[in-house]
C-alpha cells in the first residue's frame, strides 16, 4: 500500500514535536550566583498538534474518473510558562512559586506529615486517658456500692 499523504504530514509534525520535548524544557539550565547558589528555573510544558485532510474526486472530460486529489494541512503549538525558581545553597533547597495557589498547595502537602502525627497523638492521648479513666472508675465502684442519683445541676 503507497503512502498516503496525511502520513507525511503526521510523521513530519511529530518528528519536529519530538526534538522539541527535552528535559531542558521543563528543569532549565541551571544558573550559579556569586554566593555560590544555584537557581533552576521549573516550568509548565503544553504541546498541541493536530492534522487533517480531504480527498476529491473529479471528473474527466469524458466522464472518466481521475485520481483523487488531496488537501490536507497540520498544525501545532507549544506553551511554556514558568511557574517556579529552585534555589540550591549551602542552607538547602527552597522553592519559589510564581503563583500563590501552587504555594498554597506546597503548604498543604509540606504539613500533612506534622498534621497526622498531631492527630495521632489526640488518639494516643484519648486512648491513654480512657484506660486511665476505666482503672480509677473501677477503684471509685469498689470504694463506694451505694445507689447511683443523677445531680441536678
Amino acid at each position: 500500500m503507497s503512502d498516503h499523504p496525511i502520513q507525511g504530514l503526521m510523521t513530519t509534525a511529530m518528528e519536529n514535536l519530538k526534538e522539541m520535548i527535552d528535559v531542558n524544557t521543563i528543569i532549565g539550565d541551571p544558573v550559579e550566583t556569586p554566593d555560590g547558589s544555584v537557581i533552576l528555573t521549573v516550568s509548565k510544558v503544553g504541546f498541541g498538534f493536530a492534522a487533517g485532510g480531504s480527498e476529491f474526486m473529479l471528473d474527466g472530460p469524458s466522464g472518466e474518473q481521475k485520481g483523487h486529489p488531496f488537501g490536507g494541512g497540520s498544525g501545532g503549538g507549544v506553551s511554556i510558562t514558568p511557574i517556579a525558581f529552585l534555589i540550591v545553597n549551602s542552607h538547602g533547597v527552597k522553592m519559589v512559586h510564581l503563583d500563590e495557589s501552587t504555594h498554597l498547595y506546597e503548604k498543604i502537602l509540606d504539613l500533612a506529615p506534622q498534621a497526622v502525627d498531631k492527630i495521632q497523638q489526640m488518639f494516643n492521648k484519648n486512648n491513654d486517658n480512657s484506660n486511665g479513666n476505666q482503672q480509677s472508675q473501677n477503684q471509685n465502684s469498689q470504694d463506694y456500692n451505694g445507689p447511683k442519683k443523677d445531680l441536678d445541676i
